[in-house]
Parts: structure tokens; C-alpha cells; sequence
């Protein structure tokens, strides 16, 4: 089966294609601001190419579903759905944080805990069975403080995302490791999409919303004309 992944849920606007559980191309670029609008249809271009072949050869489309940015999220859910609507293709959602964890399993930690930041000393975390890779704990919001995690300070845990930075500025943990250059990744998604793949697990794609998380948290108008 040969699966589109998109996964634009952070500041890695990332496009992957791949034939089974084998990686076929990778397009993904990390970017302060953001570039999922401007950058994503090249990518799925660009992946397509790179894998030999065209929209119509794919069998399904994998999104990342969240948490994350809003507007990634949105832009990544908008594309996914005109990919499926336009090709009559299945929709395959997995969760984002999963598609960090991938690499890591089975790399001697006991633990594996995604941080994505979530603006001043929150985050979006759970956390993944270091042997398996499950999810062992439900998504959640988090504020971080110098408690955060304490339970867990006999396990051997790996802390992984752009929130991870903070986490280790205030976190004693002597047995954790951090690393704040991990973000959601489109080849991350390819093995829980295959799983689901096979058991015809899809989504609705009328009625498919991100996993925000949280509501959105815009600034309205009138605020806008009182700071300026």
C-alpha cells in the first residue's frame, strides 16, 4: 500500500511517502515561522517525485492529527481532506506525539515523554512505554514546575521536543536525557498507519477536526486597536 503522510503539526512541516512500513521519501524542513502554507504542496510535490510515483498510485492519506500549532493543524487537515475528497481516498489520523516516540523505542529507556511547547511553561505531553511504544498515559496540557514528573524520578526517561529545553532548565531528574531537536515527523507516522490501514480504521472525512487540545486563543479586534 503506498500511504501520503503529512504532518504539520509544529515547526517542521513534514511530507512523507511510503510504501508499507518502508520510507519511500522524506520532504521536511523545521522553520521558526512556520512555512506549512507556503511550503507544503511543494513538499507533497517534491515527495511524490522522489518516490516515483503519483496522486493516483497512493491508497490512502496519514495526517498528524495534534496536538499542536492551530493553524498547522488546520492547514494540515484542510490539504489532507482535498487529497481524499479529490482522489476518494481513506483518511488515516495518528496522533503527532507518536510519530516522536517511533525512533526511539527500545533504546534502553524506560520511558519515553514528547514536550511540545506550548507557550511560556506549558506543554503537550503523555507518556510512552520505552519497550513497546505505547501510550501509557493520556495527551494532556501541562504547566511545568520544578515538581513536574517527580514520580517518575527512579525511571530512566527520555524527555523529547522543542518543550523539552525548558523541562530540563527546572526538572531534577537524575535519570532523564533531553532532547529539544525532536519534532513530529511525517516518517513517524507510517508504522501506527499501516496498523491502521489494515484495519480499515478511517475517518470520517466530513466530520475529521485536529486534535487541538485546547481552544484556539486569538486576540480579538478590539484589543488589537487598544494596543496599537
Amino acid at each position: 500500500m503506498k500511504i501520503l503522510h503529512i504532518e504539520t503539526s509544529s515547526k517542521n512541516c513534514s511530507v512523507a511517502i511510503s510504501d508499507g512500513e518502508n520510507l519511500l521519501c522524506l520532504c521536511e524542513e523545521v522553520s521558526e515561522n512556520y512555512k506549512q502554507s507556503e511550503s507544503l504542496h511543494s513538499f507533497v510535490e517534491w515527495a511524490l517525485e522522489g518516490a516515483e510515483i503519483s496522486l493516483k498510485d497512493l491508497d490512502a492519506v496519514s495526517l498528524g492529527k495534534g496536538p499542536g500549532s492551530y493553524t498547522g493543524l488546520r492547514i494540515g487537515a484542510a490539504s489532507a481532506k482535498g487529497f481524499c475528497y479529490g482522489l476518494k481516498l481513506p483518511l488515516v489520523a495518528i496522533n503527532s506525539m507518536d510519530s516522536m516516540v517511533e525512533e526511539f523505542v527500545n533504546q534502553d529507556f524506560e520511558l519515553i515523554i514528547p514536550l511540545i511547547d506550548a507557550r511560556r511553561m506549558e506543554v503537550y505531553t503523555a507518556v510512552f512505554d520505552g519497550k513497546s511504544g505505547k501510550m501509557i498515559s493520556d495527551t494532556e496540557a501541562k504547566i511545568l514546575d520544578e515538581n513536574s514528573f517527580s514520580e517518575l524520578a527512579d525511571k530512566k526517561i527520555l524527555f523529547v521536543g522543542d518543550g523539552a529545553k525548558k523541562a530540563q532548565e527546572i526538572l531534577n531528574l537524575p535519570n532523564a536525557e533531553f532532547r529539544s531537536d525532536i519534532y513530529p515527523s511525517a516518517k513517524g507516522l507510517i508504522k501506527k498507519s499501516v496498523e491502521k490501514f489494515n484495519q480499515k480504521d478511517f475517518e470520517n472525512v466530513a466530520y475529521f477536526e485536529p486534535f487541538y487540545l485546547k481552544d484556539f486563543q486569538g486576540i480579538k479586534k478590539a484589543d488589537r486597536v487598544k494596543k496599537q
